[in-house]
This record gives C-alpha cells, structure tokens and sequence, in this order.
C-alpha cells in the first residue's frame, strides 16, 4: 500500500508517494483532500478485489450451440 505524505515545499505544498513526488499545489487544504481521495480510492478497490470475480463467463454457448469456454 502506498505511504502518502505532504511536505512544504517554498510556497508549495508537495504530496509524496514513498517519497516520490507526485503533485504540487498551493494549498495544504486541497493537498489534503486529494490524499483523502486517494486512499478512499484505494480502500473500495482493494474491498472490490477481495469479493469473487462474479464476471467471468462460465458456460457460455455460440449460437452454433457449441460450448467454447472452460
């Protein structure tokens, strides 16, 4: 999981990715959310990887009724 941070940076405000930096702005207010964002983000994505993939096709037949999928 990615480690983000926010440092002052002159008269910016810099967020870090495992202290790779990613975006400059001029506010704390709006580096904040973007890094509240992020991690939302990441949290529905990894909660969405856990469940089963109920997408894959299973079953499926061509319209010559032959079965092709596994």
């Amino acid at each position: 999981m990615a480690r983000y941070s926010i440092r002052k940076v002159g008269g910016e405000y810099v967020v870090l990715v495992d202290d790779q930096r990613i975006l400059k702005f001029t506010s704390r207010r709006k580096a904040e959310k973007l890094v509240a964002d992020a991690a939302e983000l990441l949290s529905v994505q990894s909660a969405r990887s856990a469940e089963p993939d109920q997408s894959a096709v299973k079953g499926a037949k061509l319209l010559d009724g032959e079965e092709r999928f596994p």
